[in-house]
């Protein structure tokens, strides 16, 4: 039977190193970061998700963001190769895990970049943001291991409302229902997304998926808590103020299975 596990990496002590990219540097508490990070941890475990720590990669500020790692799609791990190249030294500790769950490992190869977080998964539909991090032979390289597999791959230039999103799950995610959630429509391409649903925060646009309706979310969104409970889910709220200033949110800080069968 599958079983639901994710991937978490604790922070380092040089995360207030972090690269920032869109946004202007501010402090970060190392210390209160990681009580927050052992908060979210916690909300998985609640819900169901065994949590398992990835090695530490102290010399990788954004190591924290362990999602950019990885892309899986049923029992394929495809090791992405950052975009950034101070990142590149995080995919060492994950690949190891994912190859000891079972997982067949491919790798991105040389010169295509491809951050996880630019990767959204919708059923078998994978759209993945290029212009950023993820350039196009990263997402023909994703293509070529995943289509084979079944999914439906989807690319999104990171232009126009994307512009300014660090990845394409920076400015979007979904609900159970499929429904993309973001803070603005995908103006110009109206047809990319079946259904979008516009949210009244930023952060309110990220959603990790616990399962019975259950939405993982961070504290800062309140107005977009309320939307989703009107709409019949219910929000998990985690404070997660210091990954947000290094442009993190609640699905980049853990890797979620659900289908490996282990």
């Amino acid at each position: 039977m599958p079983r639901k596990k994710a991937l978490v990496r604790r922070p380092g002590p040089r995360l207030a190193e972090g690269l920032v990219t869109h946004l202007t540097r501010t402090p970060v508490d190392v210390r209160l970061a990681l009580r927050q990070w052992e908060a979210y941890v916690d909300a998985l475990d609640a819900h169901g998700w065994e949590t398992l720590e990835v090695e530490p990669a102290d010399d990788c500020p954004d190591s924290v963001f362990v999602e950019d790692a990885v892309v899986v799609f049923r029992n394929v791990a495809l090791i992405a190769r950052p975009g950034a190249e101070p990142r590149r030294g995080e995919t060492a500790g994950v690949e190891e895990v994912v190859a000891r769950l079972g997982c067949s490992v491919n790798r991105v190869r040389e010169p295509g970049t491809l951050d996880g977080g630019d990767v959204l998964r919708i059923g078998d539909t994978l759209y993945v943001g290029r212009g950023g991090r993820t350039d196009a032979e990263g997402v023909g390289q994703l293509r070529a291991a995943f289509e084979p597999l079944g999914a439906r791959v989807v690319a999104v230039p990171l232009t126009g409302p994307f512009a300014r999103a660090l990845h394409l799950k920076s400015a979007v995610t979904a609900l159970p229902d499929g429904t993309v959630i973001g803070r603005e429509p995908p103006m110009g391409r109206p047809s990319l997304f079946p259904r979008f649903l516009p949210v009244p925060e930023e952060p309110g646009a990220h959603v990790v998926l616990l399962g019975d309706g259950k939405l993982l979310m961070a504290a800062s969104a309140p107005k977009s808590a309320e939307l989703f409970a009107g709409l019949g889910y219910d929000p998990v709220r985690v404070d997660i103020s210091e990954f947000e200033k290094l442009e993190g949110c609640v699905t980049c800080l853990s890797v979620r299975l659900r289908e490996l069968y282990v």
